[in-house]
Parts: structure tokens; sequence; C-alpha cells
């Protein structure tokens, strides 16, 4: 009988592995690495808050330890997904991992040594928390390149068992390590984990090829990112949808401690306990994800996830037996995974690769916001209305936004929405303009007959989305009066070098969208570009004079 099982399960197993993407050498490898720089970084701000209880019976300082760890999402979230993708990635993650391997060990070291203070604590730990908020879009958007497409919500599914089980046993870990060897020999253990990753990539190579032309700045990527975010409605939506749930899930994490201490009479061993179930349960969500994607469409999988966590949070708050808290928490983490995981795999997909960390930072900058807000918004009506009226307004508020939104459905992207189109020509002039020089005027004529006007005036909107995200600051449709029949497309851009970039982060769904708006255009009559750089007149006079000197 034992036998039996036993083939049986080794059976199993070998069919998972099979089928999952853990079965690349490559993904393998870096997915090992994102578990020992999770761990690092759990076990660091676990045993930082706790070396501040130490150093200071202040209940500011040591909160200050979260907040040092956790601001610089909200600070530099964004400009650490630009450089993801504007730099090399694997670069970015070993200096980054070098950092994290340094500042911690000196922490470490200082703690040992008994040369630890307050201030210089909150900064290592900011460093460290900046450090690991630039090695995260990174991280994120380089599973792309290690796993086929059609394998991604799965390779994001198994990142999320990453960081939940990392959430899991990386305090445990820290607090054993510490209570064993003391507080400075936990942080230099952590320190090791963030070498791990250096290990797991140093024979990868990213195979990202930057888009052909002029390179972005660091300023114009920023916005490029914000303006891809404001015009893509696939995206916006995700965003939405994100920081509707996580602004109302916010108040279990909230109030959690509050639960554990007032309505379950627990001490700090069972409100670990309840963090435990949580983190089990996140590992649950996670490992049934890949499964779901292959028979259920994104948008019923997070809906499932939001119907799961509010039934979790009415029990928790209802409830007054632990038991049953347990099973709630180990609910709430795995609606929590089936939620962020689904929305990050879309998020990825969504976006193509000269944006996809952007959209990688957006979607994390999103939680943490909701987080914060939402934390202050629940603890607040906790404090005047009671901690389970708080839960339950909660889960009410989430179930009132899903239903109002039920007509807008998330989605993945499509392979068209991401690869890029038919490469276009290269532009050539005998007075090539700088890359700086700008605005750009971009002037389309079109001849339609009559009976095509509704269809064509119908397509040509759809354009406009695709203009403003990649670049266009304004667009617009204008009908000649004194010719029958011309329209001229307009937009404009700030810049030659943005007009460049435009041209390259046209996907094939871009193309279809301009092909469509071509073919009502008058047969024998050619579609006419017009490409106009704005000038200072005044400059230019003085332009001209000295070549009339010459």
């Amino acid at each position: 009988m034992r036998k039996t099982v036993s083939a049986f399960l080794s059976t199993h197993l070998s069919r998972q592995f099979e089928s999952s993407p853990l079965r690349h050498a490559q993904f393998r490898m870096f997915y090992f690495g994102t578990i020992a720089a999770a761990l690092g970084y759990m076990m660091q701000t676990t045993i930082a808050a706790w070396v501040m209880a130490t150093l200071t019976p202040s209940v500011l300082m040591v909160a200050l330890v979260q907040t040092a760890s956790t601001a610089p999402s909200l600070i530099v979230g964004l400009v650490a997904g630009t450089m993801a993708d504007l730099v090399d990635r694997r670069k970015l993650i070993v200096i980054n991992m070098i950092v994290l391997t340094v500042a911690t060990l000196i922490l470490g070291a200082a703690t040992l040594a008994d040369m630890i203070s307050p201030p210089v604590l909150l900064v290592l730990t900011f460093v460290v928390g900046a450090s690991f908020t630039f090695y995260l879009p990174a991280q994120s958007a380089s599973v792309n390149e290690l796993v086929s497409r059609e394998e991604l919500p799965r390779a994001i599914a198994l990142g999320a068992v990453a960081y939940n089980v990392a959430r899991a046993i990386g305090p445990a870990l820290a607090g054993a390590i510490a209570a064993a060897l003391g507080s400075g020999s936990a942080l230099l253990v952590s320190a090791a984990f963030f070498a791990l990753m250096i290990v797991a990539v140093r024979s990868w190579k990213s195979h990202v090829r930057p888009l052909p032309g002029v390179p972005e700045t660091l300023f114009s990527g920023v916005m490029s990112g914000v303006r891809y975010m404001r015009h893509s409605v696939a995206m916006r939506t995700l965003i939405i949808r994100s920081l509707m749930f996580t602004i109302c899930a916010s108040a279990l994490w909230a109030l959690l401690p509050v639960i554990a201490r007032d309505q379950l009479h627990l001490g700090a061993g069972g409100f670990g306990s309840l963090f435990a179930g949580f983190g089990v349960g996140a590992v649950v969500g996670a490992l049934a994800i890949p499964g779901q994607f292959r028979t259920k469409s994104l948008n019923s999988i997070v809906t499932s996830g939001v119907v799961l966590w509010v039934v979790a949070t009415l029990l928790v708050a209802a409830t007054e037996f632990t038991a049953l808290a347990l099973l709630g928490t180990a609910c709430a983490g795995m609606a929590w995974v089936a939620v962020h995981a689904s929305l990050s795999a879309g998020l990825q997909s969504t976006a193509p690769g000269w944006v996809r960390a952007r959209a990688v930072a957006i979607g994390l900058i999103s939680v943490q916001a909701s987080m914060a807000l939402g934390s202050v918004l629940w603890g607040a009506l906790a404090s005047g209305l009671g901690t389970h009226i708080a839960l339950a307004l909660s889960a009410g508020v989430l179930i009132v936004l899903h239903a109002f939104n039920r007509g807008v459905q998330v989605r993945m992207g499509n392979e068209a929405d991401v690869t890029p189109g038919t490469q276009l020509p290269t532009l050539t002039f005998a007075d090539e303009p700088e890359p700086d020089d700008g605005p750009v005027l971009i002037q389309i004529e079109y001849r339609v007959e009559r009976e095509h006007r509704a269809e064509f005036l119908r397509v040509i909107q759809k354009i406009e989305p695709t203009r403003r995200r990649n670049g266009a600051t304004s667009w617009r449709v204008f009908r000649d009066l004194a010719e029958e029949g011309r329209f001229v497309e307009r937009y404009v851009l700030a810049s030659w070098g943005e007009y460049v970039r435009l041209r390259n982060r046209m996907t094939v769904a871009d193309r279809k969208f301009q092909e469509h708006v071509e073919a009502h255009q008058k047969p024998g009559v050619p579609i006419r570009v017009s490409r106009l750089i704005g000038i200072n007149p005044r400059d230019a006079l003085v332009a001209e004079a000295g070549t009339s000197q010459i």
C-alpha cells in the first residue's frame, strides 16, 4: 500500500514538473534566487524592528522601521520601474543585490559590535527598502524573458508562492536564529540570502533588445509610463480593480492584531499563528492558480477571489473561536493571492516590453498606496465603531464596488497587444532634426467616399489611444470645409525623439487599427503624411541671417 501511494505521488509530481515553468533550468535558478531574496528581505525587516525595540522604548521609532522599509516604494517606485525598462535588467538585479548584501552586512556587523543606533538603523533600513524597490520591477518583468507567453500566468503564480512562503517562514526563521545566535547573526544570514540571488543570475543573459532610435531619458521614461497607463484601457482597468480590492482588503491586515488581542484573547504566539494561517492559505492559493488559468478567464478568477475574501473577512469579524479565525485567515490568504497574482499576470501580459517594468511598478505602487490609505481609513472607523463593524463595512464596500464595476472586465493581453509591429522604413531628411527639436506635428490626410464616412469615423476613433499611449500629447480629426470627403488626422509630440520612439513602439494590434482606417481611403488616391517641426521664428531669423552671411 505504501509503495502504491509513493508511486502515485511520484508520478503526479513528475507530471506537474513536466508542465511547470520550473522545468526550464534558467527559470528554475532564477526562481530559487527569488525565494532567497524574498527571505532575506523578510528576515531583515523583522530583525530590524526587533533591534529597534531593544534600542529604544519609543513606539514611534519602532513603527518608523516599517515606514523606512516601505516608503521607498511610494517615493521611487515608478523611477525603479523606468530604470528596469531602460537598462539591462540582469545588471540592475545584480547591483541591487550587492547593495542589499552590503547594507545588511553593515547592519549585522554593527549590531554584533554593539555600535548600532536608532538613526543608523533607520538609514540602513531605508537603503535596504529602496534597493529592494529597484529590484522588484526588474525581477518581475524578467519572468517574461525566461518562460513562454502561455506559461506566464503559471510563472507569476509561482512567484506569488515564493513571496508568500518567504512571508510565512521568513519572520519565524529570523526569530529562531536571533534567539539562538543573536540579532546580528540573523542579519548576517539574511545578507547571505541576498547573495544567493547574485549566484542565481550570474549566467543569465537578458534577451530584451532596446527599441531602435533615440533612447529615453529617466524623466521622459517616467512620463511615458504614466501616459501609457492613462491611455491604456486594459491597464487602467487592472489598476482600478487592484485599488478597489486592496483598499477594502487592507481592513483585515490593519485590524488583525486588534482582533487577536481583544476578540480572540490571543498572545503573541496566537497572533503569529493567524499570520501563519494566512501564509499557508496564500501558498495553497498560488499553487491552485495555474490549474484555474487553464479552465477559467482572468476575470472569473479575480471575481472568485473577491467573493472568497468577503466570506473570509466576515468569518473573522464574526467568530470568537480561534480555529474559525484560522480558517478565515487561510481563506483570506488564498483570496489575496488569487486576486493579486492574477492581476499581476494581466498587467504583464498587457504591457509591451518597452514599458513592462513600469507597468509592474505602477501595480506595486497602487497596492502599497491602497494599503497605506485603507489602513488609516479602517483603523479610524474601528476606533469609532468597533472592529466588527469596520470589517463588515469593508466587506460590504467591496461587494458594492465589485457590483458597480461588474460590466468592466479584466482580461489577459493578446499576443498582438505586445508584439512589435512591422518595422517602418527609416526616415531620411536633408536637414535631420535633433532628438530634442520640437514640438512635432504629424498630419495625415484621408479622402473618403460618402458611403464609407460613418465607418471611417467609427474606426479612426480607435487610433487615438494608440497614438496617445505611444507618445502623442494631443490628437484630433478635422473635416475640410472646402473639399468634400477630406479628413485630416493631426497629433502632436513633444520632440522629434518622441516621434521616432512612437513609430518603433507600434504593436501588431496598433498596426491593424491603422490598416482598418487606411482601408476606407478612396481608391487610387494616396494617403499624404506631413511631418512638421516647431520653430521659434526669432531663432530661425538669426539662423537664416547667419547662413546668408556665409
